[in-house]
């Protein structure tokens, strides 16, 4: 504010000043009052400079602490979670409850929204403030590049001048006092290099941390070579991931094998939870009505929970070594589970265990909801690996599974191709030159037909489907044919389009009424309707069962012969 009043009285009042005294004033004291400006707010960052590295001890420690706690209970939860899988006996392949565990400690340096996202926490005076104070008037003092300099600057001599070890001390002694330094020195850079706008760069971190590592390196002197141990874990790093993928290309396998090709019926929320909103695969934010059937099959959730487990596991391994950027080492091997194992698990299925029109549908329509799935992969790898979401989708490439999907469909579009081809066939036993027209319609007649004992509400609505195609079929060549030849086209349809409409309707004793079977129903035989209602078993087909169900059956019957 006092920098904001200096600049208005610069520029908008000096020049306007009428006393040649005043004016002088301003000249010489604008300058000097800058410069004490500068000072005051120099001392300020200095003394934050000082403050800075006894807060950084304490934020160090409890960072290590916790971290080895939520580690611990990360595995807890694990371990809990393949339990609680196993004793449903539904084991990867089933809904079990989540496992929750509430975090009472907080976190530290975690996301942008935990304790420290305002840039400061009182218990341990990990306040931010001041340094973003003098960054700010820096920058609008013209001096931004300068200040960036001197902090870089002061920050690199305090690692350096601080991480020394004392050949006087065990370092067994020191030891959690020289990491719990490095811990909180990286973790306020982190917080610094997310919030600060840029006064520190990753590059810049980057190069601390390499200062930090070669540090750490030194520790052979005390009989601690910590350089072969990051060597290990770097040259281990693939072996560890083959292992893992191995362990998952076997579980795959299974849930595949233990896949019915049956859409999932859901009876609760929780499962609904569990096999939907966890891998974000809902196609709206409103909850359904419960029983819920699923348009996929066991084989998606089952996947699902694998791959989510593999980049859990990816993760924590990555976060033990010397990389702070392990994004794309995670994701690389995401990549390879699912280009890799998924899909080619995805292709033997295909080609060996689907069989019939009604599995290859299902395997197409589980394709479309594991690419929704993929998507969730690949974020969830980017949230727990610590880097903004945008990053993650910027290097996002081809879909994984698109070799999968692809035999998908090509299998259904075989089958489908082959079942016109045997319905074509056909063609060959109609009799073309009939000396008399069909009396009849083959639907209507399936319905009358012994072989029909009992159809309900889902036959009636199958049946109104199949008409609808029909109808359609109908309309599309209709202006190929003559207009007598589209009429009776037309017209073959209506006593089975009048029937359904009829046994879809929530008023079915309308039909006793003359005047109204005369206009919506005159194609239908009275005989014919009596015989079929009494076929409606369905205990949800109230309203229409009266017409042919027990003894109202019978009354009702009587009247519609009375009516008719």
């Amino acid at each position: 504010m006092a920098y904001k009043c200096l600049d208005l009285i610069e520029n908008e009042f000096q020049d306007k000043t009428l006393s040649s005294t005043l004016k002088r004033m301003l000249e010489s004291k604008i300058p000097e009052i800058r410069s004490h400006m500068e000072r005051k707010i120099s001392k300020e960052f200095v003394d934050w400079l000082v403050d800075i590295r006894v807060v950084r001890r304490n934020l160090g420690q409890l960072a290590i602490g916790q971290a080895s706690a939520a580690r611990q209970r990360e595995e807890d939860l694990r371990i809990k979670q393949r339990q609680a899988e196993e004793q449903s006996g539904l084991s990867l392949r089933g809904c079990v409850y989540a496992l929750e565990e509430d975090d009472e400690e907080g976190g530290v340096g975690g996301d942008e929204n935990d304790s420290y996202s305002n840039g400061k926490n009182d218990l341990f005076g990990f306040d931010l403030t001041p340094l973003y104070r003098a960054y700010h008037i820096h920058q609008t003092l013209g001096l931004e590049d300068r200040f960036k300099q001197y902090y870089f600057e002061n920050r690199k001599l305090q690692l350096t001048s601080d991480f020394q070890v004392s050949s006087m001390t065990p370092f067994l002694e020191s030891h959690q006092t020289f990491f719990a330094q490095i811990a909180g020195f990286f973790i306020i850079e982190d917080r610094i290099l997310r919030t600060g706008g840029g006064l520190v760069s990753k590059m810049e971190v980057e190069n601390l941390w390499e200062t930090a590592v070669g540090k750490m390196c030194s520790l052979w002197a005390y009989g601690y070579p910590v350089d072969t141990l990051l060597n290990v874990l770097s040259k281990h790093r693939d072996k560890y991931h083959e292992l893992l993928l191995s362990d998952c290309r076997k579980q795959i396998a299974e849930a595949l094998a233990d896949d019915k090709f049956e859409q999932i019926l859901m009876k609760k929320e929780y499962e609904y939870s569990m096999n939907v909103l966890s891998f974000q695969l809902q196609t709206s934010d409103i909850v359904p009505a419960f029983p819920y059937v699923a348009p996929f099959s066991s084989t998606v959730p089952d996947c699902c929970r694998i791959v989510r487990f593999f980049i859990a596991d990816s993760v924590s391994f990555m976060s033990y070594g010397w990389q702070l950027d392990f994004y794309d080492v995670v994701k690389k091997y995401l990549d390879r589970l699912l280009g890799e194992v998924l899909d080619e698990a995805l292709l033997k299925l295909i080609s060996s265990s689907v069989q019939g029109v009604s599995q290859a549908m299902q395997v197409a329509a589980n394709m479309a909801v594991l690419e929704r799935a993929c998507d969730f992969f690949f974020r969830h790898a980017a949230q727990l690996s610590g880097i903004p979401l945008r990053m993650a989708e910027r290097g996002r490439k081809q879909f994984p599974l698109n070799n999968a999907r692809d035999a998908a469909e090509e299998t259904l579009s075989g089958m489908l191709k082959r079942k016109v081809d045997g319905f074509m066939t056909l063609i060959e036993n109609v009799n073309w030159t009939t000396d008399e027209a069909s009396q009849g319609e083959k639907i209507v007649g399936a319905l009358l037909g012994d072989s029909v004992k009992r159809f309900n509400a889902n036959a009636k609505m199958g049946i109104d489907v199949d008409i609808r195609l029909l109808e359609s079929f109908a309309d599309n060549l209709s202006p190929a044919l003559s207009e007598g030849d589209a009429i009776q086209l037309k017209s073959a349809l209506a006593e089975s389009r009048k029937l359904i409409n009829l046994l879809l309707s929530n008023q079915p004793e309308n039909f006793l009424n003359p005047v109204i079977r005369e206009r919506s129903y005159n194609a239908l035989d009275y005989r014919k309707v009596v015989t079929i209602s009494e076929k409606l078993r369905d205990s949800s087909d109230r309203l229409f069962g009266t017409l042919g169900a027990g003894v109202p059956g019978r009354i009702q019957k009587r009247n519609l012969w009375m009516h008719c």
